[in-house]
Formats: structure tokens, sequence, C-alpha cells
């Protein structure tokens, strides 16, 4: 599946992510979520404020826009970041698109 901007995405009931020391760790909790060598998954700070906007409203486009203003970076940047990593945690099932299309 390609993932683009326009698409809607939220974090799967399958996991549980928490922060613990500035990290956010992110835990599997069924089988085939994953893969099978890694237990917990962490992220970054940007890898934190994109999960934390996933909420199954925002358009993967409006997400990408508060970020670069947020870390003053090129949009573009931000956009190719941002699809690399919603198509890798969609890949792991741990991100599912929740709407193909933004709402009109």
């Amino acid at each position: 599946m390609d993932i683009t901007l326009d698409q809607i995405c939220v974090t799967s009931e399958d996991v549980v992510a928490r922060v613990i020391e500035d990290e956010l760790i992110i835990v599997p909790l069924a089988s085939g979520i994953g893969d099978m060598d890694d237990e917990l998954y962490t992220m970054n700070e940007t890898g934190r404020a994109i999960w934390s906007r996933l909420d199954g409203e925002k358009t993967l486009q409006s997400i990408a826009d508060d970020l670069a203003e947020e870390f003053s970076a090129a949009p573009e940047v931000i956009e190719k970041d941002l699809l690399g990593l919603i198509t890798e945690l969609v890949r792991r099932k741990m991100v599912i698109v929740h709407k193909e299309n933004a709402p009109q």
C-alpha cells in the first residue's frame, strides 16, 4: 500500500505506548505485530511527535505541516520522513490507515 499525505492514520489497538525517560516505548500486544526478533520499539523526539498526532482525525499532510512548524524544518523534508516512518509502521501493523482520503 502506498501511503500518501491525504490519508488519515491511527495507532493500532494491538500495541501499547508509553514515554519512559524521554523515549517512546512501543510494545506489541498481539502476535504478528512488528518483527519477530523485536519485542520493544523506541522512538526519538520526532517519532514521539508523529505518534502523538496519529489520532484518526488529522491527515498526514496536516501532521507534516504541524511538524515543519514545530521543528522549523523544510516541509518537503518533513513530508518525506513522515511518509517513510508511517509506511514502515503500517507494514509492521503498528499503525493503520484509518481513512483513505481526507473529508472534503
